[in-house]
């Protein structure tokens, strides 16, 4: 990603009605998608004790968050030991000021990164840009992403929204601008799209200094960071530069390595659909021979951005959980439809209507429309390999949207208005209250609908207008349930006397 974020997107539902137009885009998250969803179905189902795993991974997450503070602390502590720094970043903007003066300070002026949800979040690259300093990314959908000037859609295909041909366009018109340009008359055939990308990217690896990485683990007893991945290149940037900069959310962390082989076994197979990821890389610390692999720098930068004030919340922290694995959004119809620009941050699916809601708030149009993201089927529970009840905390949310209420922001509490846009629905809320609180009310209301229902729109005005823009009314009974119990029983009863 080069210099480009997620910046003044409009909301989810302007959004998702631009993306669910694009023939080709959905036709190939159709395809993606549903060839991910029958591996991972099929590599989850050789476990018997899956279920079992999955209440462990949950259980570990929810132990770890609820003594975050200590785990933190050990953390630091092994790190720093192993001859590693540590830096604490509140927020985006200091995570990337540390970034950029470490950097700096080596007197380099460009970095080769590994794949990290982390700064893809904080706008890594982009700051780094600012500052003369370029940023190449080395994953392969990473890659074409940051070629083709484009934004991520897919926690784990970044590039799930191009087909091959779209990649050999790219290709052919952008890798030049960034280093070596690709082989003559290439083509779409995939292995000499991978090709071309291993011979543009071996030069960067060769000759940089300086690595970027995120973790996908932080194991606090001994400080070791974990990295998992498929194809080699997180392998060679935390192994050949001399500077290794890691930025790492602070919910990543575990306790133990007995801890780390559940998620070991939960996170290949319900991202990759692989029993084990091709490529684990361990570090702890740093390294003083000139001949063995490693950094002999090393830094770590723990990042918050809004994290503490989503693990303040009992009901919306279940979120820290995510191990980052994208079951949720293989398995969403509304991300198969939209794809994953439409939600406007670097968390695209359910996880990502849930959690950058709580990251970021709900002050903005955006924000505020993440949580209606979904049709709230549950498919994003049932495949979650920690359990996290995201039609739980989207019902939450919207119920913070609608109706404000206090919430944690900086560390302290604090009162939000209801958001712009939904006065009708809770004026609607009310009414519905009031109606089930007075049964003879509710009663005639009923029967006053029955009566009329020849007389009732298919499409409702005014605020309904784009709850019935895709759906039907329902009709409106003859009788209600009530009078047709009353008169169902009465029958019964005059015949049982007969």
């Amino acid at each position: 990603m080069s210099g480009r974020t997620h910046l003044g997107m409009p909301a989810f539902p302007e959004a998702a009605t631009s993306a669910t137009r694009d023939a080709r885009l959905r036709r190939n998250l159709r395809h993606a998608t549903g060839t991910i969803r029958a591996k991972r179905a099929e590599a989850v189902a050789e476990l018997p004790d899956w279920a079992e795993l999955r209440a462990a991974g949950a259980a570990i997450k929810d132990r770890t968050l609820r003594h975050l503070d200590h785990y933190l602390e050990q953390l630091e502590e092994a790190v720093t030991a192993a001859g590693g720094t540590v830096h604490w970043a509140a927020d985006a903007a200091e995570a990337n000021r540390i970034v950029t003066e470490l950097v700096r300070a080596t007197g380099e002026t460009e970095v080769v990164k590994v794949k990290s949800m982390a700064t893809q979040e904080i706008g890594l690259n982009a700051a780094l840009e600012k500052a003369g300093i370029r940023a190449y990314e080395t994953d392969l959908a990473e890659l074409i992403v940051q070629l083709g000037d484009d934004l991520p859609s897919h926690i784990l295909v970044p590039a799930i929204h191009r087909n091959r041909e779209e990649i050999r366009d790219v290709f052919r018109g952008r890798m030049s601008r960034w280093g070596r340009p690709a082989p003559e008359g290439l083509t779409d055939d995939p292995a000499e799209l991978a090709e071309a990308a291993r011979l543009h990217l071996r030069e960067k690896f060769l000759r940089a200094k300086v690595g970027v990485s995120g973790a996908n683990f932080m194991v606090a007893e001994t400080g070791t960071l974990v990295v998992v991945e498929s194809e080699g290149n997180g392998r060679m940037c935390l192994t050949l530069p001399e500077t290794l900069i890691s930025v790492v959310g602070i919910e990543k962390v575990v306790p133990t390595w007995r801890d780390l082989e559940v998620f070991l076994q939960l996170l290949p197979r319900s991202s990759t659909a692989e029993r084990m990821n091709p490529y684990t890389s361990m570090w702890t610390g740093t390294t003083d021979s000139e001949t063995a692999d490693g950094p002999r720098d090393f830094h770590l930068v723990l990042l918050d951005n809004g994290r503490t004030d989503a693990l303040a919340d009992t009901v919306g922290r279940q979120a820290l959980r995510c191990i980052r694995c994208s079951a949720c959004l293989n398995v969403c119809p509304v991300y198969e439809r939209a794809g994953g620009h439409a939600y406007g941050s670097a968390y695209p699916g359910p996880i990502g209507a849930i959690l950058t809601p709580q990251l970021r708030g709900t002050t903005t149009e955006l924000d505020a429309s993440l949580p209606y993201a979904s049709s709230l089927c549950g498919a994003c529970y049932e495949v979650c390999p920690v359990a996290i009840d995201i039609p739980q905390v989207l019902v939450y949310l919207r119920e913070r949207v609608a109706e404000g209420g206090e919430v944690t922001v900086r560390g302290q509490r604090t009162t939000i208005r209801p958001a712009r846009g939904h006065a009708a629905e809770r004026a609607a809320m009310r009414a519905a209250r009031w109606a089930l609180d007075h049964p003879g009310a509710l009663r005639a209301g009923q029967r006053l609908a029955a009566r009329t229902r020849r007389l009732h729109p298919r499409r409702l005005p005014g605020p309904g207008r784009a709850w019935t823009a895709s759906r039907d009314l329902p009709a409106v009974p003859a009788e209600s349930f009530r009078d047709w119990w009353r008169r169902t029983r009465d029958d019964r009863a005059e015949g049982d006397r007969r």
